[in-house]
């Protein structure tokens, strides 16, 4: 079992940046994808970005490429959503999750299904203009 915890919301103006932090407790060795989701109230669930460690392959949304980067630590204890030049739209609750990469995997895909095994509680984003 994997249990997974964000940290480093905030509220910030337009333009600023945060950093988002989730640590990956327990078994570890059953992850081999990591992701961010988001979700704003009256909007759908939003995958946004997603990595496999293994290959350092990662998937941003439109929504966010070019501006956020997913990374991770070299034991899969942490994953990071480095989030630069915000917007009012990405105000939202941010989850990561975790799960299994199969070979063959379109990331895109697995973030539209959003059927990852494990889930943090979530960490709030404000962005004001």
């Amino acid at each position: 079992q994997v249990q997974l915890a964000e940290s480093g919301g905030g509220s910030v103006q337009t333009g600023g940046s945060l950093r988002l932090s989730c640590t990956v407790n327990g078994y570890r060795d059953s992850i081999s994808l990591l992701a961010w989701f988001r979700h704003a109230p009256g909007k759908k669930r939003e995958g946004v970005a997603a990595l496999v460690p293994d290959h350092e392959s990662t998937y941003y949304s439109d929504s966010v490429k070019g501006r956020f980067t997913i990374s991770h630590d070299n034991t899969k204890a942490a994953v990071y959503l480095q989030m630069n030049d915000l917007k009012p739209e990405d105000t939202a609750t941010y989850y990561c999750a975790a799960g299994r990469y199969n070979r063959g995997d379109q990331l895109a895909e697995v973030l539209g299904r959003g059927d990852l095994t494990a889930w943090g509680q979530g960490t709030q984003v404000a962005v004001s203009s």
